[in-house]
């Protein structure tokens, strides 16, 4: 049974005539009669009584009628669905994103394709990069936006380099200022200064540590185990210095001092990641578009 047969036989049902019902579907008559006799060996049934200048519906065909009329509106409505979703009016984008990246960098972005593109869901997952890339590899994100180098190298994925960000130093205004003043800080100066520290598991923990380390000296923690926002008002607070992305620096700078870290500095690799052996949906394809862009 096709969708074109079930066509003709409504176009011949509503019509009652089998040359107007050609003419309204735009074929031959003698091409819709062979399909009409087609779905009726399929189905087993006569659906038409034929006499001349009189079609009527046989039990059958009453039968098939509303059920008819129905595929092809459900099928019409499958075209729409798709149609929509390829023009990007409809649909979901499932993004990953470390917390400091979801402070500083796609607020912005995902503003503007919001604008663009108003009836897209965005459903924003929030982790480090190592629960990003787990969640990338088993089908639960589209696109996630990860610090380089990955926790483990993964062949499944493919990154793109986004952008190369600097961290500075954040503390309390109230505070003495780090590095004796200095406009710039260097991580030697860090010894002795009571840090607050994120969690286990996030970037730029491992990132300040392994700093430290090798300029030779273990950091000391005030306090440790916080998300972005919470650090950011334990530094407010006076409770210690942090280390963070300048970006965060700069959209949450109110209440705090900022301070630049001397050359070489610290800074991070941001690489927006996808799986390798899927391409991403039209939507998310049109998100990391955006955001190469910018």
């Amino acid at each position: 049974m096709q969708l074109q047969q079930l066509q003709y036989f409504v176009a011949v049902a509503e019509t009652r005539h089998f040359t107007r019902a050609a003419e309204l579907v735009h074929v031959a008559q003698p091409s819709l009669s062979q399909q009409i006799k087609a779905l009726e060996r399929e189905l087993g049934a006569d659906l038409f009584l034929r006499a001349r200048g009189n079609i009527t519906l046989t039990d059958a065909g009453e039968a098939l009628l509303p059920l008819a009329r129905r595929i092809l509106a459900d099928a019409d409505t499958a075209r729409h669905e798709v149609l929509e979703l390829a023009q990007l009016r409809r649909g979901r984008v499932r993004l990953g994103a470390t917390p400091s990246l979801c402070t500083g960098l796609l607020p912005d972005v995902l503003r503007a394709f919001h604008d663009r593109y108003p009836g897209i869901r965005l459903l924003i997952e929030e982790s480090g990069s190592h629960d990003l890339v787990r969640e990338l590899a088993r089908g639960a994100l589209d696109l996630a936006l990860v610090v380089l180098p990955l926790p483990t190298a993964s062949p499944a994925l493919t990154t793109v380099e986004l952008l190369r960000e600097d961290l500075v130093v954040v503390s309390s205004p109230e505070s003495p200022r780090p590095g004796g003043g200095r406009r710039a800080v260097r991580i030697t100066d860090l010894e002795g200064e009571r840090l607050v520290m994120f969690r286990h598991g996030y970037d730029l923990r491992e990132l300040t540590v392994a700093a430290c380390r090798s300029a030779g000296f273990e950091p000391d923690f005030a306090v440790e185990g916080g998300e972005m926002d919470a650090v950011l008002g334990f530094v407010r607070a006076g409770l210690g210095l942090a280390v963070v992305p300048r970006m965060v620096a700069a959209r949450s700078g109110r209440g705090l001092r900022v301070t630049p870290l001397a050359r070489p500095g610290l800074y991070r690799t941001i690489a927006l990641a996808h799986r390798s052996d899927v391409a991403p949906p039209r939507a998310a394809r049109e998100l990391q578009r955006m955001l190469l862009e910018r």
